[in-house]
């Protein structure tokens, strides 16, 4: 996925069709949303339409069209983090981890949770 910008709306858009782990027609989406907001069936058509726009999903026409996200979620999350610590942290995870610290974010737990985890991950 390109440096395509994507609106929280939009996300709500995608994170149910992931969380579906299959395709979803305008009122499924709709139904699932509904559980959290209450969004009228033109405002999801609209937001799937944005989406289809950039190239973010896919529609199946059957007997109604079918949405399928074209990036997975881990992707658009690592794309989303990358941006986010080269637009306020020059790209830099030591800046980020201390402001983290700086600012008590990271308590003594999760220091020693990220030490266990770094140990382990580059064995």
């Amino acid at each position: 996925m390109k440096d395509t910008k994507i609106s929280d709306a939009e996300l709500e858009i995608l994170e149910t069709l992931w969380a579906a782990g299959e395709a979803l027609n305008a009122n499924e989406i709709r139904a699932r949303l509904n559980v959290k907001k209450d969004w009228e069936r033109t405002t999801v058509l609209t937001l799937i339409r944005r989406l289809l726009d950039k190239g973010v999903i896919t529609q199946d026409k059957r007997e109604v069209y079918y949405y399928t996200p074209l990036v997975a979620r881990d992707d658009y999350v690592k794309g989303e983090t990358k941006n986010f610590l080269n637009k306020f942290f020059k790209g830099n995870v030591k800046n980020l981890a201390a402001a983290l610290i700086e600012d008590e974010d990271l308590s003594r737990e999760d220091i020693e949770e990220l030490r266990k985890y770094f140990r382990e991950s580059f064995r």
